[in-house]
């Protein structure tokens, strides 16, 4: 059985590895001139989002042998609003650099892979149908996806980020919810040592945020930051992404071709992180191509989660600079305090997510009524 794996990002290695851990060699075809060949950037992975899995990489490892080494433990999250901070504390997860790094994901990945990759693959998807039996689609982006018809669009996004040089507790990513600057949206800085960080804005393609001068939401954006972490930073790199869309494919898999990564829909609109989903559905579909398991049945808690997450991100779009006050407010309050520590905390088995889901929902029809 001939494989294509198209795309030699998280996804399609832990494809790969899958695969070759099952007998089979994939045939890994990227357009780009290696792996990591991108922008570097910070992402976090919060167990909280994945539940009922309580550890993300002690899972991967120990059910799928996919072996990852962190930047750094999550001990705390800084909460900021227009007025107001707070913290989240307790083993919450981890954070990983991507893109050109040696220790990005990526690239531990692929020291994992025997199969050879083909990079600078002019190969397109219709003559990869026509030479393999498989295909297995890990683009990281959703234009296969859209081209075939098989995905759903929930949110337009334009990301603008960069590495900044400055004094950073690696243990503690800081997310900002301030609607005057990033209309609906918000912004991390989530280091990845002492003295490196990425800082990003990301929002949605509203008319609110379209009407606004992008360089000046980035310049209020890092002016806020600063302020907020008392220090000034040295920018070293750039980067942005605009009208990238955010959304769910509609099938899985189409007759012998999977829909892996962003190509399945792995970013989680609430907070736009998406790894955790990537690798899974790397894997999931390397265990359907060896007969082990089925991909559709394997995905369907991934499909919920995503739902789930969507109506995390229509609740906080619903909300003012006030009420994003309030809340953050009331985190600092002792009792409230505690139990989103517990909650929050690797430790826990409250799937908070699922359970709040159907108040959101209640609060959002309310708000769109009004």
């Amino acid at each position: 059985m001939k494989v294509a794996i198209m795309g030699a990002g998280i996804s399609g290695l832990s494809c790969a590895i899958a695969l070759e851990k099952q007998g089979v060699t994939p045939y890994i075809f990227e357009k780009r001139a290696c792996v990591g060949d991108r922008f570097v950037n910070a992402e976090s992975m919060f167990h909280i989002l994945n539940r009922p899995i309580r550890d993300c990489l002690s899972h991967l490892r120990d059910e799928y042998g996919i072996v990852l080494k962190p930047t750094a433990r999550v001990r705390q999250i800084v909460l900021h609003s227009k007025n107001e901070s707070g913290r989240i504390r307790g083993s919450i997860g981890y954070t990983n650099t991507r893109g050109r790094r040696e220790d990005s994901y990526e690239m531990q990945l692929k020291n994992h892979v025997k199969a050879p990759i083909e990079y600078n693959s002019d190969y397109e998807y219709p003559q990869l149908c026509k030479e393999f039996d498989r295909v297995v689609l890990a683009t990281g982006d959703a234009d296969y996806a859209c081209q075939l018809g098989n995905y759903r669009s929930d949110l337009c996004c334009t990301v603008r980020g960069a590495t900044v040089e400055g004094r950073f507790d690696k243990n503690t990513p800081h997310v900002w919810f301030e609607y005057d600057i990033m209309p609906k949206g918000y912004g991390w800085v989530i280091p990845f040592s002492d003295r490196e960080a990425n800082l990003v804005m990301l929002y949605p393609d509203f008319p609110s945020a379209i009407r606004m001068d992008i360089d000046l939401m980035w310049e209020q954006f890092r002016e806020k930051v600063e302020t907020d972490m008392k220090q000034n930073f040295t920018i070293t790199d750039k980067f942005e992404v605009t009208k990238y869309m955010v959304g769910i494919c509609n099938r899985p898999k189409i007759e012998t071709t999977y829909f892996v990564g962003n190509c399945f829909g792995a970013i989680s609109p609430g907070l736009g992180f998406g790894q955790f989903t990537s690798i899974l559905t790397g894997v999931y579909s390397a265990y359907d191509i060896c007969g082990l398991a089925d991909y559709e049945e394997l995905v369907k808690p991934l499909y919920k989660n995503y739902e789930r997450s969507l109506v995390l991100r229509r609740f906080l779009e619903g909300l003012n600079n006030d009420e994003l006050d309030l809340a953050i407010k009331s985190s600092n309050i002792k009792l409230i305090q505690m139990l989103m520590d517990r909650l929050c905390d690797v430790e826990s088995g409250s799937q908070l997510l699922r359970n709040t889901t159907p108040l959101l929902k209640l609060i959002n029809t309310l708000k769109e009524n009004e």
